[in-house]
């Protein structure tokens, strides 16, 4: 995982979050994906960087590149 991100289960009770503050991984990439500019997102939380939200999105990326794998059907 990116070292800007944590998961610690004493933290927003484990949920990732950008390190050092409990800005949710989950609410940068709603704000991103409701229309919010990486500069909107920027000024609302002074306390994170531009390089926090590309790991955020880096790890979005990852979580959604799963691979499927074939079952076995049972009857």
């Amino acid at each position: 995982m990116n070292p800007r991100l944590q998961i610690d289960p004493t933290i927003c009770h484990g949920k990732p979050v950008i390190r050092g503050t409990r800005v949710l991984v989950s609410t940068l990439l709603g704000a991103l994906g409701g229309g919010d500019s990486v500069e909107a997102l920027l000024e609302d939380y002074p306390n994170i960087t531009r390089q926090d939200v590309e790991a955020a999105l880096e790890f979005a990326s990852r979580l959604s590149d799963y691979q499927a794998s074939a079952y076995e059907a049972v009857a």
